[in-house]
Formats: C-alpha cells, sequence, structure tokens
C-alpha cells in the first residue's frame, strides 16, 4: 500500500495517509535522541531494527489474543497499522545508564548495567 499526505511526525516515527481511510504507513525514523531532546543524532538503521522490533512484538500479542493496529510490515522500516485513536504511553529499555535514570538513582553516565531496565 502506499503512502500518501504525512498525517504526523514525531521523534522515532512518521504516520502517513492511505487510500483507505482506515489504514496508515508507519515510518520508522533513525532519528535518536536524549536529554529530554536536547541531544539528537542519526543511528544507522535505527528504524529498520524498531520495525523489525515493533512488528515481533505486535505478533506476539495478537498470538495471546491481545488486539494491535499491526496490520503488516511494508518493507524493512514501514508498517501497514490500523487508523485509531492513540493511548500515549511511552517505554524505555535501558541497557546503559543515561539521562534521567542517572540523575534519580545516582548511577554514572555511560555504565553498563547487569540487567536491562524498563522504565
Amino acid at each position: 500500500m502506499e503512502r500518501l499526505e504525512k498525517l504526523y511526525e514525531g521523534k522515532a516515527k512518521i504516520l502517513y495517509t492511505t487510500s483507505d481511510p482506515g489504514l496508515m504507513v508507519q515510518y520508522f525514523k533513525d532519528d535518536a535522541s536524549a536529554f529530554n531532546g536536547k541531544k539528537k543524532g542519526t543511528i544507522v538503521d535505527k528504524g529498520v531494527m524498531n520495525n523489525h522490533m515493533s512488528s515481533r512484538i505486535f505478533q506476539y500479542l495478537e498470538g495471546e489474543g491481545i488486539k494491535t493496529h499491526f496490520v503488516k510490515n511494508l518493507n524493512d522500516r514501514e508498517m501497514l497499522v490500523k487508523k485509531l485513536e492513540i493511548i500515549p504511553v511511552e517505554v524505555v529499555l535501558r541497557n546503559v545508564a543515561a539521562g534521567s535514570l542517572c540523575k534519580r538513582v545516582g548511577i554514572e553516565e555511560g555504565q553498563v548495567l547487569e540487567k536491562p531496565i524498563l522504565e
């Protein structure tokens, strides 16, 4: 399915309309940010990896009977999703101490964590 008009752009994704009013194309960007957007950069193929991981998570959830907006992957960087009203949730998984985690718990920036921390 072809993407048409840009509907929304955030830190990690861009949403596009399609010819089907109930479906959208979700494009995963290579942009990265830290420190509440104060530090910005690009990580090559970050969007490809995020698309792959997101697809796997959505497929797992669907297999467990939990409905998602995921329809299918279109390519390495894009997925087709159902149009819906979003419930804003942000999840941060850290393998290395950074940002607000360091301030909250007094860990040195850049310290490799023994186990990943899910915020």
